[in-house]
């Protein structure tokens, strides 16, 4: 078998992997991506975020026609059910892809098609259609991803049971839905399938959703789904799941039964490492199929690194394609002239939207720091009055003495897109980072941005 020879390997093609292999090849490195699907954009594109934000997009869409009072009159003509709303989504992720082939094509990256698989640590076999093929590197970036967790005792087989990548291919708008995990998987489809008109029951196994969040905005988060008819149950842990001919029934530790057409289960998610034979590369991975990794995402083997899901949290694309530029100019250059950030946005696309970036009001009372608060309710704001869009707040949390920004939550549309105005004031150095910024800087009238200005002088005004 003859072998192929490159500078590095980069296994998959999702944000960490295309952010790796971009990097090395401005870097003028040999570079291949190796992708086990028949495109590239790994789960990100084809199963995750692209799938479901053009998803909840297309939604969000049909609920403000609805609630828009120029449009009452023609809302029998609107019949949408999820296929359709899928098949809108699916121009998104094609063109997602035609876009990576064009850079991959441009930078004269190798994409080749096949399961990459390590011989030993420095050699790897690529087995797809075309046969298998022999490669060898210098370095290599596994950025593989993660898959939705199965526990052994579910049966996803079975044409109810679903998980976060099987629902994409759902062929019909359910009835009633049980969805297990209220993580921002299970939140964000959890507000997709209830402004489907459909019964959703979202069963936590925690005793608040998005714990990690601020309070107050997950507080807004429950009372929103519950107005949209989303029945929560707080601190429930699976026993059982049964699945009939008519339904499927989760049962809890508790004696409660949820019986509803279909059962999506979005609690945790698996590294994609199962068959890299890792083993013969001297890497070993967590019980969750992760691969440990230093501060520089190095493996246990100094020239093989991991990025993106696959090594766990955050578990988001934006960091996965940071992570991977970031190992990229390791590789090529043996040193990164920059940093990543360590406070990034969240960003999570329930309806309304959030997006936190910095300490809660929690984190900051049990630090013992003096903070203050200062808010926009969005009711409040132009152009929120404007565009129908008047749920939701911008909450700036600030030092009560040096003014310094401390946290930024937004709860609201667009919320997403908001939130990168004050991240980039909390990044600046020293007093550059005050809350008098957006005090002394002038906005565009009306726009959502103008909540910095309200929220800022609202708190000014508790401390001055």
């Amino acid at each position: 078998m003859q072998t192929r020879a490159y500078d590095t390997i980069v296994i998959g093609s999702g944000p960490g992997g295309e952010g790796a292999a971009m990097k090395l090849a401005k870097a003028g490195q040999r570079v291949a991506i190796v992708e086990r699907h028949s495109q590239v954009g790994g789960g990100c594109t084809h199963w995750g975020t692209i799938p479901s934000k053009a998803l909840r997009h297309g939604i969000q869409m049909l609920a403000d026609y609805r609630r828009n009072p120029l449009f009452a009159h023609t809302l029998e003509q609107i019949d949408l059910d999820y296929p359709q709303l899928l098949k809108a989504a699916e121009g998104v992720i094609q063109e997602q892809v035609a876009t990576r082939y064009r850079y991959y094509a441009r930078n004269r990256v190798d994409v080749l098609y096949g399961s990459a698989r390590f011989v030993d640590p420095r050699t790897l076999t690529v087995s797809g259609g075309d046969g298998e093929e022999r490669l060898q590197a210098d370095h290599f970036v596994i950025a593989t991803g993660a898959t939705p967790y199965h526990p052994p005792d579910v049966d996803f087989d079975h044409p109810r049971i679903h998980d976060s990548d099987s629902i994409l291919g759902l062929q019909h708008t359910p009835q009633s839905l049980t969805i297990y995990g209220a993580g921002v998987i299970g939140c964000e489809y959890a507000s997709i399938f209830c402004n489907l008109d459909a019964k959703v029951n979202l069963v936590n196994s925690r005793d608040r959703l998005l714990s990690f969040l601020d309070d107050e905005i997950t507080d807004a988060l429950s009372y929103h789904l519950r107005q949209q008819g989303v029945v929560i149950r707080h601190n429930e842990t699976y026993e059982r799941v049964e699945a009939l001919d008519d339904g499927v029934v989760l049962h809890c530790k508790s004696g409660k039964k949820f019986k509803t057409d279909l059962l999506l289960w979005a609690n945790g998610r698996s590294g994609n490492t199962g068959d890299l034979g890792l083993d013969a590369a001297g890497i070993t991975v967590n019980g969750r199929g992760q691969i440990e990794v230093d501060e520089r995402y190095r493996t246990a083997v100094p020239h093989i690194f991991a990025v993106g899901d696959v090594v766990g949290p955050p578990g988001l694309a934006s960091a996965s394609y940071d992570q991977g530029r970031f190992v990229g100019a390791l590789v090529a250059e043996g040193e990164a002239d920059w940093s990543l950030i360590k406070e990034f946005p969240a960003g999570i696309y329930t309806s309304p939207e959030i997006s936190a970036i910095g300490r809660t009001e929690r984190e900051l009372t049990e630090r013992k720091i003096p903070y203050e608060v200062g808010q926009a309710m969005f009711k409040h704001i132009a152009r929120a009055q404007i565009t129908g869009h008047r749920v939701g707040m911008l909450k700036i949390l600030f030092h009560r003495e040096t003014l310094e920004i401390l946290g930024i939550h937004c709860f609201g549309e667009t919320a997403a897109e908001i939130i990168h105005i004050g991240q980039a004031i909390m990044a600046q150095p020293g007093e550059a980072n005050s809350l008098r910024y957006f005090t002394e800087t002038t906005f565009n009238y009306p726009t959502m941005a103008e909540a910095y200005r309200v929220a800022a002088l609202n708190g000014l005004n508790r401390i001055f």
